[in-house]
C-alpha cells in the first residue's frame, strides 16, 4: 500500500456487533499497512477513526456524543484527521447530518470500504478538505485486506456479508447490503493462516450465517462449509471453532448432525428469538412461529444433551400487549436459556416498523424488560448449577479480571471458566472439574491429564 508521508498514529474506537469488530481489525490493518501506528489513546492520535452502529439509537447517541467532544480535540490539533464509518455512515440522510451538525468530520466512509481508505486518507491529506465516500449500493466483496487481530487466542472470521431478511425492525440490510458468500477457498486460507499465527479458535461471522452458500455457484451451504473446516487438516492449532449469528428459519437438521459429527465445532447455539408471540413475530417478518422455535430447541437438546442455548429477546415491539409479553415470558421458561441478551425495542427511521401502530409506552417496556430478566437470570443460574460436578473441556484465555490469581476461559459451550492455575496455561486446552456455579460464570479445578 503506499505510504503518504512519514508514519503517524491511529486510534479506532468500534461501536456495535462482532461484524464491526472484524471491520475494525481490518481498518487497523490497512492502516498499518499504510506505515502508521496505533496509539495508546484518542488524545495522541493523528487519525481517529469511530466505526459505527445503527442497530439501536443508542449507539448512535454515543457516536454523536463522541464526536461532539473531539472538536475541542481538533481545535487543538487542526492536523488531526476524524473520521466516521460503518452502519451509521450507511444510513439514509446521516452523512449529511454528520456533516452539517460535526464540520470537524474530515472522513465519512460507508460499510465495506476499507479498501479504499489509503485513497480516502491521501485525499483529505492532499486537499485539507472533508471527503464523502458512501457508495448507495454495496456488492461484491473485496478479499486479501490486511487484517490487525487483538489478540492471540480468538480471531474474528466473516464468511459472509449483508442479510436478506429484511425483519421490519432492522436496518441491517439496508446499510450492509444484500447477502454475500465468502468463497470457501479464501475462509479456509485465512484460518489456516491464523492456524499458524498461533490461534486457538475462530468465530465465523455473518448476519445469518446459515444463509450461507445461496448466492455463490458452489452447490455448497453452511453445514458443507462446517465439515470442510472440522476436517481441513491445514487447520494447525486452530482446535475450536464457533460462529454467529443463526436465523431460527434456517436452521436445519442436517446443521445439527453436522455439529453432533464434528470435533471441532462447538456445542454452543445463539439462536436469536425475538418474541414469543406468533402474532408479533409475523409482525416482525421473522419467518417461523414459537412452535417451529420450540421444536428446534427440542431437536437440538435431543441430539446434543449438553448443548448451550443462547438468545436475543426484545421488549416492547409496537402493538405488543400483555398476552404477547405472557407468551414471550412463557417460551424462555420452556426454552430455558443458558443466557439471554434482552433489549428495549427502539424506532429506527427507514424501517417498516417505524411506521406501526401502537407504539409501548417507555414506562411499559421498562416494566416488561425488568420482569424478563428476572425470569432470565433464574433459568441461567439454574442452568449453570446442573454444571457442577461435570468435566469441561476449557480453553484458557488469560488471567481473570474479577478474581486474582486465577485463571478464565471459556468451554465448548461458551461459558467462562475460572479455577486456579499458572500462566503458562494460556492458550492451552485444559480439563477443569466445575465445582462452583454462578449467574456469569463457573469455577472449578483443573484435573490431571
Amino acid at each position: 500500500m503506499t505510504k503518504y508521508y512519514q508514519p503517524q498514529t491511529y486510534q479506532i474506537i468500534t461501536f456495535g456487533c462482532q461484524m464491526n469488530e472484524y471491520d475494525s481489525e481490518v481498518l487497523a490493518g490497512v492502516l498499518d499497512g499504510m506505515g502508521f501506528t496505533q496509539a495508546n489513546g484518542v488524545d495522541c492520535a493523528d487519525i481517529v477513526l469511530l466505526n459505527t452502529c445503527c442497530v439501536r439509537e443508542t449507539a448512535e447517541n454515543k457516536v454523536f456524543s463522541l464526536l461532539g467532544r473531539l472538536r475541542r480535540l481538533k481545535k487543538e490539533k487542526p492536523g488531526m484527521i476524524i473520521g466516521v464509518s460503518g452502519c451509521m455512515s450507511q444510513q439514509e440522510g446521516m452523512a449529511a447530518r454528520i456533516r452539517q451538525g460535526f464540520p470537524h468530520v474530515d472522513l465519512i466512509l460507508g460499510t465495506g470500504g476499507a479498501c479504499q481508505l489509503p485513497d480516502l486518507i491521501g485525499r483529505v491529506i492532499e486537499r485539507r478538505s472533508p471527503v464523502l465516500a458512501v457508495r448507495p449500493g454495496i456488492d461484491g466483496i473485496v478479499e486479501n485486506l490486511p487484517v490487525r487481530r487483538k489478540e492471540g487466542i480468538r480471531a474474528w472470521v466473516a464468511i459472509m456479508y449483508g442479510c436478506n431478511n429484511f425483519c421490519t425492525y432492522c436496518i441491517v440490510p439496508y446499510v450492509r447490503g444484500r447477502e454475500r458468500s465468502r468463497r470457501p477457498g479464501d475462509i479456509l486460507e485465512e484460518i489456516d493462516r491464523l492456524g499458524r499465527e498461533g490461534f486457538k479458535e475462530v468465530v465465523l461471522l455473518g448476519q445469518n450465517v446459515n444463509s450461507y452458500g445461496k448466492d455463490l455457484d458452489d452447490t455448497i451451504d453452511f453445514a458443507g462449509l462446517l465439515k470442510k473446516l472440522d476436517k481441513y487438516e491445514g487447520n494447525n492449532g486452530v482446535s475450536r471453532i464457533r460462529y454467529m449469528t443463526s436465523h431460527p428459519r434456517d436452521f436445519s437438521d442436517r446443521l445439527i448432525e453436522t455439529i453432533v459429527a464434528s470435533d471441532k465445532v462447538c456445542e454452543h447455539f445463539h439462536l436469536p428469538v425475538q418474541a414469543g408471540s406468533n402474532r408479533v413475530l409475523k409482525k416482525m417478518n421473522r419467518g417461523y412461529s414459537r412452535e417451529h422455535y420450540l421444536e428446534l430447541v427440542g431437536k437440538i437438546k435431543s441430539s446434543i444433551p449438553t448443548a448451550s442455548i443462547t438468545t436475543d429477546i426484545m421488549v416492547g415491539f409496537p402493538g405488543e400487549d400483555e398476552k404477547d409479553f405472557e407468551d414471550t415470558l412463557d417460551l424462555a421458561r420452556q426454552a430455558r436459556f443458558d443466557s439471554a441478551y434482552t433489549f428495549i425495542y427502539n424506532t429506527r427511521p427507514g424501517t417498516p416498523a417505524a411506521s406501526l401502530e401502537g407504539q409501548v409506552p417507555e414506562e411499559v417496556k421498562k416494566a416488561r424488560i425488568q420482569e424478563l430478566i428476572k425470569l432470565q437470570n433464574k433459568i441461567s443460574l439454574e442452568r449453570n448449577r446442573e454444571e457442577e460436578g461435570r468435566e469441561q473441556e476449557v480453553l484458557v484465555e488469560g488471567e481473570s479480571k474479577t478474581r486474582p490469581g486465577m485463571l478464565a476461559g471459556k468451554n465448548r459451550g461458551n461459558k467462562t471458566v475460572i479455577f486456579p492455575g499458572g500462566k503458562e496455561l494460556i492458550g492451552r486446552t485444559v480439563r477443569v472439574l466445575i465445582t462452583e456455579s454462578h449467574l456469569a460464570h463457573l469455577a472449578g479445578r483443573q484435573l490431571p491429564h
